[in-house]
């Protein structure tokens, strides 16, 4: 993808274009339904507590930050001033983002569709492209060894 892209959509644009796609999948493709939307008492349960926990783990990424007096711009990586490696970041690189994904799969799962969970994947394919590989690559280059020595004990997504 042309680095020109790179860090001209924030993050939560990217996720919010992605939930209106899910959205309108879910309208125009009936077929796809997997159950009700918002089934009663699983749907909502899910959905809500994926949309809760993925709200914690991105503000966790956002306090962590702040302590370390950091930029939190996505927009700006050139301007972090401290490798942030502590609290939520000993599990994921990417908190901000992995709890917006988690949102995301809360709305997923309200819709109840098979296209709103096809999304998801663009939504990570995204985010690793526009986002999350020019970052590291910026923080490689600020903060050298010791962002080598993070990015190799802990992983992107924090699971893969």
């Amino acid at each position: 993808m042309a680095r020109w892209f790179e860090h001209k959509i924030p993050p939560p644009v990217i996720d919010a274009g992605c939930a209106a796609l899910m959205w309108c999948l879910a309208q125009t493709w009936p077929t796809g339904q997997l159950w009700a939307r918002a089934a009663w008492p699983w749907g909502w349960i899910s959905a809500i507590g994926l949309a809760a926990m993925g709200s914690a783990v991105a503000l966790a990424g956002v306090r962590a930050f702040g302590r370390a007096r950091t930029t939190v711009n996505p927009l700006a990586p050139q301007k972090a001033s401290a490798l942030v490696t502590t609290g939520i970041y000993q599990f994921t690189r990417n908190p901000m983002y992995l709890g917006m994904l988690l949102v995301l799969c809360g709305w997923a799962v309200w819709l109840g569709h098979a296209a709103a969970l096809a999304v998801l994947p663009l939504s990570v394919m995204l985010l690793n492209q526009l986002q999350i590989k020019p970052e590291e690559r910026i923080l490689r280059q600020r903060f050298g060894q010791d962002y080598a020595r993070y990015i190799a004990r802990v992983k992107r997504w924090g699971l893969w």
